[in-house]
């Protein structure tokens, strides 16, 4: 499990401390770090958290422009959207980005808590926090069209790296995707996702 090491970053100082209070009661052994911004974040004196709780509406860089520069200071950080504004799109090009998860600031804390926990135990989240794979019903495509790249490259055993020259995309990219399609299939490994993705019809 992902040692519990939570980057807070929000500007709004009385939710930062609100959700503060949540996190310590509901996990153990916690060590939070808070920020204002992604420049203050990126300053931080915590060294390595493993998971960061990002808000979208940010002073100067928001948080969906920021996704990336936290995921290259901090590769195995797990990205938390936190928003008070859920669309299709935001929840799409915040999980294309590389984020792990994406949270309604409505939800209640309980509902927090348990996308956090599922993300420190390894299990793969649903963009909107839902169980994995919730959103694959319905008038939305499971997969994006660039997911549905990386998928079709992941089933022919190439790397991350190797995916990332294919679509000239960065490495941490492709890395956000593979995460992506992995909660979109309900799975936790590659091999996994290639046989529910044959099972689906998604690859041949």
């Amino acid at each position: 499990m992902l040692p519990p090491r939570i980057l807070l970053v929000d500007d709004h100082a009385l939710f930062r401390s609100g959700l503060r209070m949540v996190l310590a009661a509901g996990i153990g052994d916690l060590e939070v770090a808070e920020a204002a911004s992604l420049e203050e974040a990126l300053r931080t004196s915590m060294q390595e958290p493993a998971l960061v709780l990002l808000d979208i509406q940010l002073h100067g860089l928001n948080g969906l422009e920021g996704i990336a520069l936290v995921r290259r200071k901090w590769p195995q950080a797990l990205v938390v959207i936190l928003s008070s504004e859920v669309s299709p799109q935001k929840v799409r090009l915040a999980m294309e980005r590389g984020a792990a998860a994406f949270v309604s600031k409505a939800e209640p804390a309980a509902k927090i808590l348990a996308v956090i926990g599922q993300l420190r135990q390894g299990l793969p989240v649903a963009a909107d926090g839902l169980p994995a794979g919730a959103c694959g019903e319905g008038s939305q495509p499971l997969l994006t069209p660039r997911q549905g790249e990386v998928l079709d490259l992941m089933c022919q055993g190439l790397s991350n790296k190797l995916i990332g020259r294919r679509l000239n995309l960065s490495e941490n990219t492709v890395r956000g995707h593979v995460q992506a399609v992995l909660a979109a299939l309900q799975v936790s490994s590659r091999s996994e996702a290639g046989f529910a993705a044959r099972q689906r019809g998604l690859v041949a």
